[in-house]
């Protein structure tokens, strides 16, 4: 008898990402992280010589990836954050899938992969950057100070983020070839702490961790999360700092013109020889 693999873990409540999306969008959407990806992404794109007849952009919020590619490709099919993260593509349907700051918030990256793997024809490209990495280090490390100090425990309020080596396996795990992962670092400086939330409530990039706290943090912690974060990231001039990466992965669905890896014994010269070579 075969078992089914055991379900993804919820860490993030799509539902509420999509009420916090929203509400950015209506208060005045901040997207300057948005608009660097979208960019980076139009750039990186350009340096592919090969066209794209059909493509795909998964769940990044807005329009605005759609608009920075559109002018290198003769069609791109949106698709909007929903609950579920069924992709309902076809198989072999896509040339090209691009994303941008949505995979973050995925509670099974692996399988949202491997529907993505199957989506692409042969030799199609997926292009996406997601946040990761050190991204809000500061704010981590601040809020868990203060509640360690004024509530004696940590709540989860800053979502978990995957790092370069995690998001590569993932990709060569879901059977797409030539596997590529590089980071974008970007450090903003804000006036406080609260300047830093004010942001990100409008990146619509609050807490929306399945196991978030849901009672209202007492204001003494938020004050002395603002304190901590003061004195610890602040440069000369009072300003303090965030951090933001920027992961970037790539991977090719798999095509017989593909370079291929040579198989073991294959080599021409011994490494003993060249080594050898190379002492006097």
């Amino acid at each position: 008898m075969v078992s089914n693999p055991p379900a993804a873990p919820v860490l993030f409540d799509r539902a509420l990402l999509g009420g916090r999306l929203e509400r950015a969008r209506r208060e005045g959407a901040v997207t300057f992280l948005l608009d660097r990806a979208a960019e980076d992404l139009a750039d990186r794109l350009l340096a592919v010589a090969r066209p794209f007849a059909t493509a795909a952009d998964i769940w990044t919020p807005g329009p605005g990836l759609v608009e920075a590619v559109q002018g290198r490709l003769s069609a791109i099919k949106r698709i909007e954050l929903g609950e579920s993260e069924a992709l309902s593509l076809p198989s072999e349907s896509l040339d090209l899938v691009v994303s941008a700051l949505a995979f973050q918030f995925v509670n099974d990256l692996p399988g949202v992969l491997a529907q993505i793997g199957r989506a692409l024809k042969p030799d199609g490209l997926l292009l996406a950057a997601m946040l990761g990495g050190d991204t809000l280090t500061e704010l981590r490390q601040s809020f868990a100070a203060a509640e360690a100090e004024c509530e004696g425990g940590v709540s989860p309020r800053v979502a978990p983020f995957a790092d370069l080596r995690d998001i590569g396996a993932l990709l060569q795990r879901a059977g797409f070839a030539l596997p590529v992962t590089d980071v974008d670092r970007v450090v903003v400086r804000y006036d406080s702490a609260f300047a830093l939330m004010q942001d990100l409530r409008r990146m619509g990039a609050t807490n929306v961790l399945h196991e978030r706290r849901r009672i209202p943090t007492r204001r003494a912690t938020m004050l002395r999360m603002a304190e901590i974060y003061a004195e610890r990231f602040a440069d000369a001039d009072g300003r303090i700092r965030a951090t933001f990466d920027i992961v970037w992965l790539s991977g090719w669905a798999p095509h017989d013109s593909q370079p291929k890896p040579l198989k073991p014994g294959s080599a021409k010269a011994s490494l003993e020889a060249a080594v050898k070579g190379t002492k006097r």
